[in-house]
Formats: C-alpha cells, sequence, structure tokens
C-alpha cells in the first residue's frame, strides 16, 4: 500500500478535527501546520528530502576526516584509509560490519583540482571501487565487474574541469566537489590472504594532480575540536532545525551543484528561499517548522520503508531493495538508503539482503535452531562471492567459541548427497561432523544478512526477481 502526501494530509486534517472536537488534540500541532501552511510546508518537506543526502555526506565527511593522522576508520582530506583487519565481536563503531572485503577509502575534494588515484594489478583478486559524489550518487565503479583487475590509473574531476587528461589516465567526472571513494577488497581472512591484501593496498595511491611526478605526502589534519565526534552522524542531521538545515543545505549546493534533472523540483524550493549559489534566505521558514519540519520529513524518509510500492522487497522473511546507487529524481528513496545505507553500491555489484524475522514473522532467538537450506543448482547466483553473516540484535558481531561471523563457500561448508547446502543457525554446536555448516548464533535476539557480490544478471537472478532466496526454517 502506498500513501501520497495528500492521503495523509487529508486523513491529518480528519483526524485532528476529530480529535479536537473530542478535546483529545491541540490545533496548534504538526497537523494543523500542514493544513494552514498547504504548498509552502509541502515544498519546504520535499526540499528536506532532496537535500539530505547531501547533508549528511557532508556531516559524514567532517567526522571522518577530523583527525590530524589516519586511525582506525578515519583519516585527514585526501589520504587513505586501509582497514587491515576485520572486526572482531568486540566492535561497535559501525552497525552491520562485514569480514569479507578489507576497505581501501578516502574522502577528497575536486573543487580546486582533479585528484589522482592510481590502483595496482589485482592479480586475479575480486575488488570493487565505487566513487560516490556528495549526493550517494555512484556516479563510478572502476572494479573486476566493469574494468577487470590489471593495474589502472584514473583523473578525478570536478565540476566545470576542462584541463587536459595526462596520457595513461582515464577521467572520471564527478558531478560535485565532494568524493567519497568506497573501495572494498575481498580477503579470507589467514594471516596468508591478509598479508597479500595489504601489499595491495600499499600500492594504492591517491594525490592531488598538481602532485604528479613529485613526492607526495598527505599534510597533517587540522582537527575541529567544535565538531561532534561521539554522536551518530544521523542524529546530528536529525538534530538540524530548519533553518540550521536549509542553510547548510545552500551552502553545499554552491561547491556541490544539482544535476539537471532537478530543475523542476528546485523551481518549486526558491518559494521557500532554497536557490542554488545563493545563501540561504530564512525569512522565508515559519518559526513554527523549526523542529516539526524535520521531524515529520524525516517520517516521512521511513515510512518509505514501509511505503514503498516495491522499492524495497519482502520476500521469504528477507527485505532487500535493487534501487541503489543511482536513483534519478526518486529522491525519497535516495535519503531513505542515505539513512539506513550511506554508501550503497549499485545493485550490479550488490545486494544486501536482511532478515530480522522469520517467514511467519516470527523473531530470531538462539532459543531455538534454525536452518537455510540451498536446494541442490540454487546456491546464490554470484559472480564475484556470498556470505551470510549473523549478527545480534543491535547489527554487530556475535562472540562464539570457533569465531566465525559469516558463512560462505571460503568456509568449506559440506554439501548434501543430494548436493543441497544446509547451514546450521543456532546458539549450541550441531556437532562434530556439522560444525563446517554452523553459523554461531547468540543466546537471545539475532538478526542475519546475506550479501551478494556481483549478482549474476542471467536467470536465475536476484536482479530480476527470478532467483528466490529461500526462508530460514526453524527446526527441532
Amino acid at each position: 500500500m502506498t500513501l501520497s502526501r495528500r492521503t495523509l494530509l487529508l486523513g491529518g486534517a480528519a483526524f485532528a478535527a476529530a480529535a479536537t472536537n473530542h478535546g483529545a488534540l491541540a490545533w496548534d500541532g504538526p497537523v494543523l501546520d500542514l493544513i494552514e501552511a498547504g504548498e509552502a510546508f509541502d515544498a519546504a518537506s520535499d526540499a528536506y528530502v532532496y537535500g539530505y543526502p547531501l547533508v549528511t555526506m557532508e556531516m559524514t565527511r567532517r567526522v571522518m576526516t577530523n583527525v590530524a593522522q589516519p586511525v582506525g576508520t578515519r583519516a585527514p582530506m585526501g589520504t587513505l584509509i586501509k582497514l587491515r583487519a576485520y572486526p572482531d565481536a568486540s566492535f561497535r563503531d559501525v552497525t552491520a560490519p562485514n569480514a569479507d572485503t578489507l576497505y581501501t577509502t578516502a574522502f577528497f575534494d575536486v573543487g580546486a583540482e582533479p585528484w589522482v588515484v592510481s590502483l595496482p594489478d589485482m592479480q586475479g583478486r575480486y575488488f570493487l571501487l565505487p566513487f560516490l559524489d556528495g549526493w550517494t550518487e555512484v556516479f563510478q565503479v572502476p572494479g573486476s565487474r566493469t574494468t577487470g583487475t590489471g593495474a589502472q590509473t584514473y583523473l578525478v574531476t570536478g565540476p566545470g574541469w576542462s584541463g587536459k587528461v595526462p596520457d595513461g589516465m582515464v577521467q572520471l567526472k564527478s558531478p560535485t566537489s565532494i568524493v567519497w571513494m568506497l573501495g572494498r577488497i575481498y580477503c579470507t581472512g589467514t594471516p596468508e590472504d591478509y598479508a597479500a591484501v595489504h601489499a595491495l593496498q600499499d600500492r594504492f595511491k591517491l594525490f592531488p594532480l598538481s602532485a604528479l611526478g613529485k613526492d607526495y605526502t598527505p599534510p597533517a589534519g587540522k582537527v575541529d575540536p567544535a565538531i561532534d565526534m561521539k554522536t551518530a552522524v544521523r542524529e546530528q542531521v536529525n538534530a538540524l532545525s530548519a533553518t540550521e538545515y536549509f542553510k547548510l543545505l545552500a551552502e553545499l549546493l554552491k561547491a556541490n551543484p544539482p544535476a539537471s534533472k532537478d530543475a523542476a523540483a528546485l523551481e518549486r524550493f526558491k518559494t521557500i528561499g532554497l536557490v542554488p549559489g545563493q545563501s540561504f534566505d530564512a525569512s522565508k521558514i515559519d518559526s513554527r517548522w523549526e523542529k516539526r519540519l524535520p521531524q515529520l520529513s524525516f517520517d516521512r524518509i521511513m515510512l518509505h520503508f514501509k511505503m514503498s510500492g516495491g522499492d524495497i522487497k519482502d520476500i521469504n522473511g528477507w527485505g532487500y531493495t535493487t534501487k541503489t546507487g543511482t536513483y534519478g529524481t526518486d529522491y525519497l528513496q535516495r535519503a531513505l538508503i542515505t539513512a539506513i545505507g550511506l554508501g550503497a553500491n549499485r545493485p550490479q555489484d550488490a545486494v544486501y539482503p536482511t532478515s530480522l524475522k522469520g517467514k511467519d514473522g516470527e523473531t530470531y532467538s538462539g532459543a531455538n535452531k534454525y536452518q537455510l537450506r540451498f536446494a541442490p543448482g540454487q546456491l546464490p547466483p554470484v559472480k564475484g562471492f556470498w556470505s551470510l553473516t549473523m549478527y545480534d540484535k543491535d547489527m554487530f558481531f556475535v562472540a562464539n567459541p570457533i569465531n566465525r561471523y559469516a558463512m560462505s563457500m571460503r568456509t568449506n561448508p559440506v554439501r548434501e548427497a543430494d548436493g543441497s547446502l544446509i547451514i546450521y543457525v543456532q546458539n549450541e554446536t550441531p556437532g562434530p561432523g556439522k560444525e563446517a555448516n554452523w553459523l554461531p548464533a547468540p543466546k537471545d535476539r539475532f538478526n542475519l544478512m546475506l550479501r551478494l557480490y556481483w549478482p549474476d544478471e542471467n536467470n536465475p537472478s536476484i536482479l530480476d526477481g527470478s532467483w528466490v532466496i529461500p526462508a530460514i526454517t526453524k527446526v527441532g
């Protein structure tokens, strides 16, 4: 079921009137703002949704680069972050961590000049290197699927740049000044494979074009003590008042121009004082909207998760979307993915089905035993790899006696006589003969994520729905 904002508005008006007649609600509330403000509030809410990715990307950039030297998942602007090992069950920095790929990432600004990104020969190893603009759109994605695994050098240019591309480089045109390179390299996690991937990471190069042919060392970062390094980015964004939010958005639009496809939306936003290239006119915002507008607009974004008209699929207890990475003018979907999965890949590169409850709607519990069975010939159809990851109720890894956080073909599971593959999802060991197929669960509630890298686009495929994920079944 899809509810339009007009339906919600009319329903809200009727509800408010009925409640007021019974003395249950005061008129001076969010619903009244919607009724009295009409098109102005409507346009402001649309502008909030439209700008949510750009504001979130900027706040993320500030937090991730507000250090003097690389440390953990953070590094100064223009400096590579090289994650060297998979997190364990004590890790609490980022929800839904993975134990499949090691990240090589960086934020850099191409507004003043282009930047060079050089990759070594990956020696056939699976990798992908998506480049995201300030709007969270994946504007290019070198990698095994698209460009192969040989050595590659790119010149990432900003809006309006028209210089000459040096020989041996391929130009990647960023629509915005903000660029987030979010590389992933497959790694089995053994000491030997860690060493092999580390050697590849150390051969990545990132530097401004002006440093071409010179020895370049990234300068130390400048730490801004005013930046909140503890509160989650989403909470920081959502805490901004309407005026604070639109002032920041207007400034970001100056260096990160909107796309031509946004012309119609931007024409509407002029009525609330948001004009690309200009500072925000705060006089256009009703003082009553300062908190209500952000709150109601974010609710719209999150309601899209359930009222998406097919953007989010729910099959056999698995929820996923294949509308990520590029969004066109679907601003609500873009904002939703920003809120729940910032940095999402294009579906051709990765799909992440997640199961929080079984097909019957019952939450998973380690007090029970479960199985995931792939029928003969029905393993996830991928050209990269797949994995099934266990998380606790807060989406972190689960401590267990065999230190296994994910199951995949690299863990060498044993197939049944008929060729099927059964994964035992439970708290206690299924027995010595079955531990190769055991994904340890906590004693209480847990969640599951199936990662599908480079989904096969031929039938069967998750991309067109011709391959269906089997349900997790409770046994015993």
